[in-house]
């Protein structure tokens, strides 16, 4: 078991130096756009914070797990099969814990972090800006059409 363990942590810290590297700033990336946008639409639609929602509130869970496995399922399948040619390449051979664990690291990691924080700062602002408690750099180009 620690043999195991050993090479599991090996092959993890591996991958920042290995072929393929890029994906690993590529693919969170990816996940961060789509929790962004779809923390705005939270925001503009009055929904509660992702991940707090999704632990907490049974009512909320199975929509929100819907929308988030909608908006980072592809991000996934590729950080999935990405870590697959990887691991032929490097390891001449697929470890399926370790690909899961990179998947979900470099996908569903980033998104649940992100989406949450978004939708609260965007539903502030807003709030914010509806009670006209607007930085005064803002208020011409608001009052403008801008």
């Amino acid at each position: 078991m620690e043999d195991i363990l050993r090479r599991f942590w090996e092959n993890l810290i591996g991958r920042s130096s290995g072929p393929m590297n890029l994906r690993l700033v590529i693919q969170p990336a990816v996940a961060g756009v789509l929790a962004i946008r779809a923390g705005l639409k939270d925001a503009t639609e009055g929904r509660p914070a992702f991940l707090w929602s999704a632990i907490t509130n049974s009512a909320y869970r199975p929509e929100l797990l819907r929308q988030g496995s909608r908006d980072v399922g592809k991000v996934f399948v590729v950080a999935a099969v990405l870590d697959a040619v990887y691991q032929l390449i490097v390891q001449r051979g697929v470890f399926l814990l370790e690909l899961v664990v990179v998947a979900t690291l470099l996908a569903i990691v980033p998104y649940v972090l992100i989406r949450g924080p978004v939708s609260r700062l965007a539903a502030a602002l807003r709030r914010r800006r509806d009670r006209g408690v607007w930085p005064e750099t803002f208020k011409g180009e608001r009052q403008h059409g801008r």
